[in-house]
């Protein structure tokens, strides 16, 4: 029997190998790195005691959101008056109780800004093994349950890779390669690592400056490419090799990371500024940049078609994707440092620096709050979803909020 596999083909096998991970949430910002996750659709819209499942509470500082595998949750942490004792914790989804623990010592840097902390990146999963990048340089792959798979020390191998203020670039995976932004304003790069022996598959120079921005998956001619943004622009790579595909040369910000849907990608430059890029090299093509429209640390939200985002002043606004023209806006209590989720439920969950949660519905005409729910502890991290329930941690505990309580 002859099988003709067309590009259509590839695709819809590609969407069914990933629609089960869709239900859960494997990296820094969701599936797509863009804040949403398709499903979750009885999610709850209301946060409060009724709705929080358990509490856990953390043994260090932490701002990386938690990673669901299953019946799992991980989450890193830093303890310890330097923040040098490096933490993975895995938790019970059903009841929030600690499965196991694994401790290392830092063999980098650990000074940070008071505000941020060692354990700022989010840790990522290929569904067997757990990467965890910590803001001393520190990189380490554990399985499941903890057993320890690699582990490299990057500040061994390149000892002037960090900052005064602290690292926070998540690493993410693609083309079974994972893949991590290292910049800074002296021994700045980008790597690729083996997934199964963490040895670089590649290493490339990147600009000399803080970056805290993390590396995002889109599509170019079907492929899944890698964008890395700093301020200098957004370079577009092959994730196996580490090759430069594309330049978008117009500057970009540090602090807030882009986001993408499809070829398309929303970069925080000049306000903001859409691209797609171009397959044959060279300049992506410019869609639109609207000035006005400007992200302040929290990275963009694309829903769809529509993309949610806050300013410095705590607005939160809503832009259609293609154009970038605003369609609605409203003033919400900031400030926000993590960035929002979405899923397909028609609410958009946030988290203020202060603790508190708030829930925008957003299926009318203008956005409106229905649900805050003060957590009472400083929340500087990005909530996750996954098998309809959200998690949020501080430095102190991790919530999971979910409509039965387990």
């Amino acid at each position: 029997m002859n099988i003709l596999i067309t590009s259509t083909t590839i695709v819809i096998l590609w969407l069914l190998a990933n629609a089960g991970a869709s239900a859960e949430w494997h990296r820094f910002r969701g599936p797509e790195g863009n804040g949403y996750v398709p499903g979750n659709s009885e999610l709850v819209t209301e946060l409060g005691k009724t709705t929080t499942a358990w509490t856990a509470p953390l043994p260090g500082r932490g701002l990386g959101s938690a990673i669901v595998i299953g019946d799992k949750v991980f989450v890193s942490a830093a303890s310890g008056p330097e923040q040098n004792k490096l933490l993975i914790l895995c938790f019970s989804d059903r009841d929030g109780s600690e499965l196991w623990r694994r401790s290392f010592w830092a063999t980098g840097r650990t000074m940070c800004h008071k505000k941020t902390c060692v354990a700022a990146p989010t840790p990522t999963t290929d569904g067997k093994y757990l990467y965890v990048l910590w803001s001393s340089n520190d990189l380490v792959a554990v399985d499941l349950e903890g057993n320890l798979k690699w582990m490299r020390g990057l500040t061994l191998d390149y000892p002037n890779a960090s900052n005064s203020l602290g690292m926070s670039s998540s690493p993410i995976i693609a083309d079974n390669t994972l893949v991590a932004q290292v910049e800074n304003d002296s021994e700045s790069f980008a790597a690729g690592f083996d997934l199964h022996t963490g040895v670089n598959r590649w290493k490339i120079d990147r600009p000399k400056m803080a970056n805290w921005t993390s590396p995002v998956t889109m599509q170019m001619d079907g492929k899944v490419i890698v964008a890395l943004q700093s301020g200098k622009g957004v370079m577009g790579i092959s994730p196996s090799t580490g090759s430069k595909l594309w330049n978008f040369s117009n500057g970009a910000s540090t602090i807030p990371s882009g986001a993408a849907a499809g070829d398309t990608l929303i970069i925080p430059s000049r306000g903001m500024t859409a691209v797609k890029p171009n397959p044959l090299g060279g300049e992506p093509v410019s869609l639109w940049n609207q000035k006005t429209q400007k992200p302040a640390t929290a990275s963009p939200l694309i829903m769809e078609d529509v993309i949610y985002f806050t300013n410095s002043a705590g607005v939160l606004t809503a832009a259609d994707r293609k154009t970038g023209k605003r369609l609605w806006r409203i003033r919400m209590k900031g400030p926000f440092s993590g960035s929002p989720v979405a899923c397909q439920n028609g609410h958009l969950y946030f988290f203020n620096e202060e603790g508190l949660g708030q829930v925008v519905d957003i299926t009318g005409d203008i956005g409106k709050v229905v649900s805050e729910f003060d957590l009472g502890e400083t929340i500087l991290a990005t909530p996750s979803i996954s098998q309809n329930s959200l998690y949020i941690r501080s430095d102190q505990t991790l919530w999971k909020f979910s409509a039965q309580k387990e």
